[in-house]
């Protein structure tokens, strides 16, 4: 069976062909939990497997400031950045919310200073697709192919769908980075905590092992004896302070 995405233009985008870039996009993102390492799979994966794409970039914001930046190729990383403020593919993308094609820079009298950039190191065309990543970051996916009118409806398409996958992929990540950062958090909280710290400090006495360690060991003492970590601790310290018998 031949499934396929109907496009303008007569061009069409297997079903199939679909899924796999997806579940490539996936399997790469899925256990990175660093943003910037998430983002420089992403242009990794989506420049070895899209047709026609010679490099791929990404231009993220925080809160209306620089956020990251990654490029499948470190000698155009420049195109993807803020120098040329919203003169640029990415920056249209972003502001306007929509996806943005140049086939032919030759023929482009948009964003003069980056497509003079842009020609120099070799790129002849560019789609920009703009990404929801969460409340307070957003992006933009950037094709480039170094010949002219290589880059179609075609790629547009297989840009949208990376597009809304990324963002998906990449929100997860940030909100797994502010999960380990509120444990952290917690983590520091407790160790500074009287009886939990005291009793931390026992368990790293008899094992031998770091404070993380020995709050992991003290956390599932409390879970398996279904009690607050806390009494877990009280219990453990109330133990080894007990004078012994003789």
């Amino acid at each position: 069976m031949n499934l396929e995405i109907q496009v303008p233009g007569d061009e069409t985008l297997s079903v199939l062909e679909t899924a796999a870039l997806l579940r490539e996009l996936t399997a790469g993102l899925i256990g990175v939990a660093d943003f910037d390492e998430a983002l420089a799979a992403l242009v990794r994966i989506a420049r070895e497997a899209v047709a026609g794409v010679d490099w791929c970039g990404f231009t993220a914001l925080r809160a209306g400031e620089p956020a990251g930046v990654a490029a499948s190729d470190p000698a155009l990383a420049g195109l993807d950045d803020l120098r040329h403020g919203p003169d640029s593919p990415a920056m249209s993308a972003i502001h306007r919310r929509e996806m943005i094609l140049s086939a032919d820079l030759s023929r482009e009298p948009r964003w003069p200073e980056w497509t003079t950039q842009a020609r120099e190191l070799g790129v002849r065309g560019v789609v920009s697709a703009p990404v929801d990543v969460d409340e307070h970051v957003i992006g933009a996916i950037n094709l480039y192919a170094s010949t002219p009118e290589a880059l179609s409806t075609r790629h547009q398409l297989t840009a949208m769908l990376l597009a809304e996958h990324a963002g998906l992929l990449l929100a997860a990540v940030r909100d797994a980075q502010r999960r380990a950062a509120r444990a952290g958090e917690l983590d520091a909280a407790l160790l500074g905590e009287g009886v939990v710290g005291q009793a931390v400090g026992v368990i790293m006495t008899q094992r031998g092992c770091p404070a993380p360690e020995a709050l992991e060991v003290l956390r599932s003492a409390a879970a398996a004896l279904d009690i607050p970590l806390r009494e877990v601790a009280e219990r453990l310290v109330v133990t080894v302070s007990r004078p012994r018998e003789n």
